[in-house]
């Protein structure tokens, strides 16, 4: 299939589908952290016409529509911010692709477009760490878990402080660092959805 990963600079989802014999490209304004096939662009002039796809991945950024940034809320409502994101986000259920996944974290989508199809967590695929991961769906099956792990018994995942935040501190990174797709839910994407046909678009309007 031809696939396109969208806001990815990492290559890690790309590389997923190319080590299974799709033609994945990434997508991003910034350059890619590895080596492979990756337009460094504006994500919506390579969804349009022109273009075929068979599925979109997309990654849009969560800085406006996370709950974790609701003290933002207002001022973003204010000055446009927040309702540019939230175009941007619909733009990639807007454009007919016929598998289309959006991934964000839990936030304000729940409401302005509809409830998320799954909510998924690192430690569900193998990773001793928690982030829970909203995916919006289209043609595609909610992924199933792959490697399902147990609170350690200090009663915290590997990246959360005692008092259960991401250990992550502020850096000029940090967006970046936490933007990065887990490799077993990229490896449960490609080996999962690589060889799925469309199924039926029940929910598949903007």
């Amino acid at each position: 299939m031809n696939i396109l990963i969208a806001c990815e600079f990492s290559g890690t989802v790309r590389d997923a589908f190319r080590s299974r014999g799709h033609d994945a490209v990434s997508c991003d304004l910034l350059p890619s952290d590895s080596a492979g096939p990756h337009i460094q662009r504006e994500v919506l002039d390579v969804l349009g016409y022109g273009w075929e796809w068979d599925m979109v991945i997309a990654f849009p950024p969560c800085t406006d529509l996370a709950v974790s940034g609701a003290r933002h809320f207002e001022q973003k409502r204010k000055d446009g911010r927040q309702q540019k994101s939230i175009d941007f986000f619909m733009e990639f259920f807007r454009r007919g692709h016929p598998r289309v996944c959006v991934e964000n974290p839990i936030g304000i989508m729940s409401t302005q477009f509809r409830k998320p199809e799954q909510i998924i967590q690192p430690w569900q695929f193998g990773h001793p760490e928690s982030k829970a991961t909203c995916l919006w769906l289209r043609g595609l099956p909610k992924l199933v878990l792959t490697d399902v792990l147990e609170l350690p018994a200090s009663g915290r995942w590997e990246n959360q402080t005692p008092s259960g935040q991401n250990k992550l501190g502020p850096s000029p990174d940090r967006a970046k660092i936490r933007s990065r797709t887990y490799s077993g839910i990229a490896d449960a994407m490609a080996e999962q959805w690589g060889n799925s046909p469309p199924e039926p678009n029940t929910k598949g309007g903007a």
